[in-house]
């Protein structure tokens, strides 16, 4: 059995559910091994790094240090997404994306083997902060192609539940990466972790790229993209083109505003949270590495959940009502940390990041797809996802640490994500179904 793989393309070749599993298989792999490396940096951040790389006599400025550092990996990470996107556009998905695992995956091995402030001073954090923008622009890469491998490949009004999955590798990063620390953590004591353990998950990046080049080299090109190149319609330029067509510029724009509370949402639960847990609420890490993993895993089994339900209900609609519900859950996710009952806490991280955040993050993948044409989709979604991720994702941690810390409270970062949850819903409400371009919201 065979079938057409995208509404936009009707005539090119055809593909067997043998390819499409490939593609599947292949983007969740890819996205896995990315987010696992990309992620190791934020949960050493939160528990390893002030200490190793950045000590002071202050521990909130300490914190405040190494989440300067995640962040950095955000501003690199549209420049990444330009530079990939760019290729991606002109050359195509396969080729970009076999180059950014190969990157990541180098520069997280090298993380591991760094030496720390005590062994040879100011150069210790220099060299983290270089390897931290070689892993931004690796991701600012990947993310796009993965989504767009899957989308292009799915047949017409499957486009979201085929989006979903390179998605889900996210969630399998997460969860691994926190997984592993807190399997180390058990294993070894504060001395040895802080020796030599957290060294040990980052090493492990090297046989997980091997593993996912294998798969992704077995992968063809998009039947979408050999379309456009048959007839000649490359863009030469697909950055300056997202700015020329006013439709897509419109999209663009409110793309760009829709991420605040997807980025703001993953970051708040999934990174700051780790910091937060066991410093400000004293909760074992362990207890705390166990919740979050335990919400990986939920999440990554709601996605592909409701990836099938936004082909129903839209992508539009479902990440405006994930949005939604992000903005409603603040408040009352902070009331329960307040408890510090180890047992509320997990449970609330589970809904917030593992049942909420699904809803959020399975349809944008292919939200962000329908916003600009084949022509400049690579760059359309890498430009959206990471250039947001600036301010979304990168500065929410340091954001919500400094309310913390000068409001003396956990309202004031409280109204700062509220405000975030609202403004991605409004901006997604505010696309217009006939400047999208497949889809049934189109």
């Amino acid at each position: 059995m065979t079938a057409t793989s995208h509404a936009e393309a009707p005539g090119t070749r055809q593909v067997s559910d043998k390819d499409v599993r490939t593609v599947i298989v292949s983007s969740l792999m890819g996205t896995t091994v990315e987010w696992y490396d990309f992620f190791l940096y934020s949960t050493a951040a939160g528990l390893v790094f002030d200490e190793l790389f950045f000590p002071t006599d202050n521990p909130t400025v300490s914190t405040v240090l190494a989440f300067a550092t995640f962040f950095v990996g955000f501003v690199a990470r549209p420049l990444g997404g330009v530079l990939f996107g760019h290729i991606g556009d002109r050359i195509g998905r396969k080729r970009t994306l076999v180059t950014t695992m190969l990157l990541m995956g180098v520069a997280t091995a090298l993380m591991g083997a760094l030496p720390t402030y005590d062994d040879i001073g100011l150069l210790a954090p220099l060299l983290l902060v270089l390897l931290r923008v070689v892993q931004g622009l690796a991701i600012g890469g990947e993310w796009a192609g993965a989504v767009l491998m899957a989308v292009e490949y799915a047949p017409p009004g499957k486009q979201a539940r085929y989006g979903a999955w390179p998605q889900v590798g996210l969630a399998l990063g997460l969860g691994l990466g926190t997984g592993l620390f807190a399997l180390l953590g058990n294993l070894l004591d504060d001395e040895q972790f802080l020796g030599y353990g957290w060294r040990i998950a980052f090493g492990l990046s090297i046989v997980l790229v091997f593993i996912g080049l294998v798969i992704r080299l077995r992968v063809a090109e998009t039947p979408a993209f050999e379309q456009m190149r048959t007839a000649r319609e490359t863009s030469r330029t697909p950055f300056l083109d997202l700015f020329r067509d006013r439709a897509v510029r419109r999209n663009t724009l409110l793309g760009l505003l829709s991420r605040w509370a997807e980025g703001a949402a993953f970051n708040t639960w999934a990174v700051f949270f780790l910091s937060y847990a066991t410093t400000t609420l004293d909760l074992p890490r362990i207890d705390v590495l166990v919740a979050v993993m335990a919400a990986a895993i939920v999440l990554a089994v709601l996605i592909p959940v409701f990836g099938r339900l936004a082909d129903r209900w839209t992508p539009r609609r479902t990440y405006t009502f994930g949005a939604a519900l992000f903005a409603a859950s603040v408040f009352p996710a902070f009331l329960a940390f307040q408890t510090r009952d180890p047992l509320l806490i997990g449970l609330v991280i589970v809904l917030v990041l593992g049942v909420v955040h699904a809803v959020l993050y399975a349809p944008q993948g292919t939200l962000y797809a329908q916003l600009a044409p084949v022509r400049m989709r690579y760059t359309g979604m890498s430009f959206v996802y990471q250039f947001s991720g600036i301010y979304a994702s990168g500065l929410t941690p340091m954001v919500i640490t400094t309310l913390l810390a000068v409001g003396g409270s956990p309202w004031w970062a409280c109204a700062y994500l509220v405000l975030a949850g609202a403004v991605g819903a409004g901006a997604t409400l505010a696309l217009r179904p006939r400047d999208l371009h497949f889809g049934r919201d189109r």
